[in-house]
């Protein structure tokens, strides 16, 4: 379902990403970890097209999405590190940025993922008077505008409380549970437990690891 051979990128004359390769199936959740600056970031935003990179290709369900962008935008959610929420505005009138069809963002608040995601219960809020964990519920519920079949999350838990980080773990337990794909990048060790495979990053290079390490284990292959 998801492709990804040789991708290389370079900011200049630095090189980001050298040969990356991965795949991934339905159902599946993919970890990537590493140390901060070593292309994590870099990889996930050309995977969600938001990026371009120097080299490579990215196929999913067999389609060319470097070819055709229009197969990024129907295949994929993508949850960034900073929210892309504006501020001024309520929960409401930001998920109608990404929901054109007011029925289908009433039929998920009502049943759909919006409503497992809690956002009924702040949806008149002004996005400036939330929580950080309310606005990553927010920005995840945006995301899945369309029921893409991949969500791409970038340290989706960073500088949240620990109710927010299993909060958002039961989420994608059930996004994984109705065969979504899940690739995420992340710091905390309780997430690793989603993953069916885990990857390290370093110095732009992707290196399949051992899912069960832990602790001193996990880092050394940093």
């Amino acid at each position: 379902m998801i492709e990804i051979e040789n991708l290389t990128s370079a900011y200049g004359k630095r090189k980001i990403l050298q040969g990356v390769t991965l795949s991934g199936e339905r159902g599946e959740c993919i970890g990537i970890i590493g140390p901060n600056g070593c292309g994590k970031s870099t990889l996930l935003s050309i995977m969600a097209g938001v990026l371009a990179p120097k080299s490579g290709s990215i196929l999913y369900y067999g389609k060319d999405a470097l070819q055709n962008r229009a197969v990024f935008q129907k295949m994929i959610g993508y949850v960034p590190q900073e929210n892309p929420l504006v501020p001024e505005l309520s929960v409401y009138d930001n998920l109608r940025l990404w929901y054109p069809d007011k029925k289908e963002l009433q039929k998920e608040l009502q049943e759909g993922f919006l409503q497992i995601l809690g956002i009924p219960e702040f949806v008149k809020m002004r996005v400036s008077k939330l929580s950080g964990g309310m606005k990553k519920r927010v920005s995840i519920g945006m995301a899945l505008s369309g029921l893409p079949p991949v969500l791409i999350l970038d340290e989706p838990s960073a500088a949240l409380d620990l109710v927010c980080k299993e909060d958002i773990k039961r989420y994608l337990q059930i996004y994984l549970r109705r065969k979504g794909t899940v690739v995420i990048t992340t710091h905390e060790e309780s997430e690793l437990s989603l993953c069916d495979s885990l990857y390290v990053m370093k110095d732009g290079r992707l290196s399949q690891v051992d899912k069960s390490l832990r602790g001193s284990a996990l880092t050394a292959a940093f």
